[in-house]
């Protein structure tokens, strides 16, 4: 019998073979949560639920779900989480509640303060303040996030917001006592495109909100893109990701580790390693054999690392930092000798993890950030979520008649070759009746 299959698809580009850099381009160009797929199924359930309310989320949520419920029952009431609070095991309670405690901490380094200018006769503004409702939605399915949670109902509250609703389908204890410690004011068991339209256009029993965030499938993807305009949205979210830059100094088994530890997500999960150092690619190989059997999800994390995943190897330090910034992924481990030096020269990543002891996990749970990152090489161009997410400007401004004065030659000017004629005359007819001093 031969040796098994790789894991991983090597693809080497250190010289200049095209199927190579193509297929690689393709990795870059990954679309995932982005093509539109659900889109046309997610567009029948948000008109549906917009016309017909708590109706249609009914029949939606059996259609989907097989499960029956009455707009009565769509809220949980406060005493179930309690119920669900005390039947969770006192470790991970004990987990929930430090967790808290570092993810809040964090954030709160992060509240914004009002900004401006003042002058002679002027005063300018950017205020700041909170929105007044949110949802932060968890999603069921193959895995339960209390965690997740945690990551988008923490900095909700740290921003002042007066009202978290977590939208949740078939949620268990662990989640329901999340949302306990997360400081959550409201819980939906509903879920899918249905829960993400029912809190954008608001229904009879469910309220509507200013912002949706947090991770779901293609269809509460898709939904959130549908809805978008009638609310915010935090981002367009594929499934998990993770790059792992590993020089000759790293450990195959801690980067199999890694690795696996996306992989394990989705079967669309995707997991690559790009290093300088050939012989750990097959060392690498090897251990990610080894920690796949016995993994509870080993066949999740089998079809991501064989369909998404790659092994890249490139010809130096500078190559793998020139990757990085190419892929733009939402996590990126640096596996490297100095890794603080690297991770002052990528600039396009969703989260670095820095060094050895600063496994992915770790921000997934405990570290501080909230782990709801871009995907899909959307960190080219946006942000973890934070705080900001949470919070809108209003501009406020005020003159007095001599700082009208000093400014209207400009106004009328730049209106009138706008050709907007009535801006000018309500400069002019203020000055008219405006002494000059």
């Amino acid at each position: 019998m031969g040796p098994s299959p790789s894991p991983l698809s090597v693809l080497d580009l250190r010289g200049a073979d095209p199927r190579a850099t193509e297929s690689w381009r393709r990795h870059c160009g990954r679309s995932f949560g982005l093509d539109g797929r659900a889109d046309e199924v997610a567009r029948e359930i948000v008109e549906d639920v917009r016309s017909r309310g708590d109706e249609a989320l009914l029949e939606w949520t059996q259609r989907l779900e097989s499960r029956t419920l009455a707009a009565a029952t769509f809220e949980i009431p406060r005493d179930a989480w309690d119920q669900a609070y005390a039947r969770a095991a006192p470790g991970v309670i004990s987990a929930l509640e430090h967790a808290e405690g570092r993810i809040r901490t964090f954030h709160e380094s992060q509240r914004p303060e009002t900004t401006g200018m003042e002058g002679d006769g002027e005063r300018l503004e950017s205020r700041v303040a909170p929105l007044r409702r949110v949802a932060v939605y968890a999603p069921g399915g193959t895995a339960a996030y209390p965690s997740s949670v945690l990551m988008t109902a923490v900095p909700a509250s740290v921003a002042g917001v007066p009202e978290i609703v977590l939208l949740t389908p078939r949620p268990s204890d662990v989640v329901l006592a999340a949302a306990k410690v997360a400081g959550v004011h409201r819980v939906f068991q509903i879920g899918g495109a249905q829960a993400v339209a029912a809190v954008a256009f608001g229904t009879q029993t469910v309220p509507r909100v200013d912002k949706i965030v947090g991770p779901g499938n293609a269809y509460v993807t898709a939904a959130k893109r549908l809805v978008y305009g009638r609310c915010d949205i935090d981002s367009i979210a594929g499934p998990s990701e993770i790059l792992i830059l590993a020089d000759a100094s790293a450990s195959p088994a801690v980067v199999a580790a890694d690795l696996l530890s996306q992989a394990e997500h989705d079967r669309q999960a995707s997991a690559v390693l790009v290093t300088d150092h050939a012989p750990l690619i097959p060392a690498v190989c090897e251990a990610l054999d080894d920690q796949l059997d016995g993994l509870p999800r080993k066949e999740i994390a089998a079809a991501s690392l064989r369909d998404q995943g790659a092994a890249v190897l490139v010809e130096d330090r500078a190559a793998m930092l020139a990757a990085a910034n190419d892929y733009a992924p939402e996590h990126l481990e640096l596996l490297l000798e100095d890794a603080e030096d690297a991770a002052d020269h990528v600039d396009t990543a969703g989260a670095i993890f820095v060094g050895a002891f600063t496994p992915e996990a770790a921000g997934d749970y405990t570290a501080g950030p909230s782990h709801v990152l871009p995907t899909a090489g959307a960190a080219r161009f946006s942000s973890p979520l934070g705080v900001w997410d949470f919070v809108k400007y209003t501009s406020v401004l005020w003159l007095d008649g001599p700082a009208l004065r000093a400014q209207a030659k400009s106004i009328t000017s730049l209106a009138r070759a706008e050709g907007l004629e009535a801006h000018a005359r309500a400069v002019e007819i203020r000055l008219r009746e405006e002494p000059e001093t």
